[in-house]
């Protein structure tokens, strides 16, 4: 797992990205410009430079934000792209993914993590970034193709809706497997439409939640 737990010098989160192996130029000038804080509750805030997991209520956490880096890193995001993040809990990714992306689509299956984050990214003027309550297993097919797709959630495998919606050149991020032993997998969809794979890092995150990920969970 990246990050140590210890409080970035200055205010910055840059040199402890850079430490955790950080090194794309837009995702540290995308940290530097958006605050974690104003995603926390007040409970939270005074804890805002910790690279830990914080709770934002409903049994849900805002990941470690050197995770955080490092997925949007492997995301490779390009000016212009268009993406997704499923589990979107406060809307800290989401509002990082506005600085990096043309458009950014969310779900959250918690309904009042939705409206919270909504309000959020409304509050701070992040006009390109939409927020739905709904089962992000089944992605948001009407804004399909994704050139991004970040899962922000545990699932026992890769949901084919997702699969479906993710644009040929575009990449998925995804937390996959026993919830006890996850691994951050990168899939990557070529242009002829095949599809490779490759796992990144173990990883902790809060299950996938919904009918169709309960499902799989079940079978495996």
């Amino acid at each position: 797992m990246p990050g140590s737990g210890g409080a970035p010098a200055q205010g910055s989160w840059r040199p402890a990205l850079r430490e955790a192996g950080v090194t794309d130029a837009r995702v540290l000038d995308a940290f530097d410009a958006v605050s974690r804080a104003d995603f926390l509750p007040p409970s939270e805030k005074p804890r805002q430079w910790e690279d830990v997991p914080l709770g934002i209520g409903y049994g849900q956490t805002t990941s470690q934000p050197s995770l955080v880096a490092l997925i949007l890193q492997a995301a490779a995001t390009r000016p212009g792209c268009v993406a997704l993040e499923v589990g979107s809990g406060s809307g800290y990714l989401v509002a990082l993914l506005a600085k990096l992306c043309r458009e950014v689509y969310a779900v959250e299956i918690v309904e009042p993590l939705a409206a919270r984050s909504t309000a959020t990214l409304k509050r701070l003027g992040v006009a390109n970034a939409w927020v739905r309550a709904g089962d992000g297993y089944q992605g948001w097919p009407e804004k399909a193709p994704f050139d991004v797709i970040i899962v922000s959630a545990g699932a026992a495998k890769v949901p084919q809706p997702l699969l479906s919606q993710l644009a040929p050149g575009g990449k998925l991020l995804i937390p996959v497997g026993p919830l006890h032993a996850l691994d951050l997998k990168l899939v990557t969809k070529r242009a002829d439409g095949t599809l490779t794979d490759e796992v990144l890092l173990p990883v902790r995150f809060v299950p996938l939640t919904g009918e169709a990920a309960e499902e799989d969970r079940s079978r495996r």
